[in-house]
């Protein structure tokens, strides 16, 4: 009996220390940190592409939270995020400048796209001026679907609409839907709506309906993209050199390789530009 009691109360033990192993934490468990990213990065599939690269080489695991760069720029400023990828130049350099980040730097770019009904019911298509297509969408009020969400494309579109002389407001022809890039599109093609787009997004969207693009190729179209480590002084919880080791990565040749080997199609999505001054 004593010695059925001593094998009881060893597997006891046993069975607690295991519990105890298996609940220690930080153990075995995979590095990771938190990006706080657009949704177009995310919609056009790039970090499908990427980031197993990334983790593969590192062995640091990238959790990515997809918003409009305005609320991905907000997360970030909370402290609930390590690195910060978005695409608006401006709001960047204010995140920066006002001590949310370390460093920008440029990353890659692509375009917008003005995207329309086949039938083009405000006669815009094939033209390469925006702000003229812009004003005779409002002039036919023919239907536009708009982001709507602070996002880089809607601060963008907002800006375009302003140097075309004209102020949107939701109702109506112009609908604001507060919604990412993919399912704003849908809903353009549900509509048969115009709406403004970044390529990547666009070229791997499948629900086109009778969606084209009807105005490409303006500079004013230009879609830079830009990355920083969110500020470790301010939010010490920061994962300086994990977020730091995915900020270099994508500015080395290996990543910029990688962001230049997404292609749909055999049409890139994106173009990588880590080294140009100024981007």
């Amino acid at each position: 009996m004593p010695s059925l009691f001593r094998r009881t109360v060893l597997t006891a033990f046993a069975a607690v220390a295991v519990v105890g192993l298996s609940a220690a934490p930080g153990l075995a468990q995979t590095p990771f940190i938190t990006v706080a990213s657009t949704t177009s990065t995310e919609d056009s599939g790039l970090f499908r592409h990427i980031l197993p690269l990334f983790t593969a080489k590192t062995g640091i695991e990238v959790r990515v939270v997809a918003k409009g760069t305005g609320q991905a720029i907000d997360q970030a400023k909370r402290g609930d995020a390590d690195v910060l990828f978005v695409h608006h130049k401006p709001s960047e350099e204010a995140f920066v400048a006002e001590g949310f980040g370390v460093e920008r730097f440029p990353v890659m770019y692509n375009d917008f796209v003005l995207i329309g009904p086949k039938a083009d019911p405000a006669g815009v298509k094939g033209g390469k001026d925006i702000n003229a297509a812009l004003k005779k969408i409002a002039e036919k009020q023919a239907p536009f679907a708009s982001r709507g969400d602070d996002s880089g494309t809607n601060k963008t579109e907002l800006s375009l609409w302003k140097a075309a002389g004209v102020e949107p407001k939701s109702g109506g022809w112009y609908k604001a839907l507060g919604q990412g890039m993919g399912p704003t599109l849908n809903t353009a093609a549900a509509m048969n709506a115009y709406t403004l787009a970044d390529r990547g997004t666009w070229l791997s969207f499948k629900n086109r309906g009778e969606l084209e693009v009807v105005v490409e190729g303006d500079k004013r179209l230009f879609n830079q993209y830009g990355v920083m480590l969110v500020n470790p002084a301010k939010f010490g919880h920061v994962k300086k050199a994990e977020g730091q080791a995915f900020v270099d990565w994508l500015r080395s040749a290996e990543g910029q390789g990688a962001i230049a080997g997404y292609r749909i199609g055999g049409e890139p999505l994106f173009f990588p530009n880590a080294g140009e001054l100024g981007a």
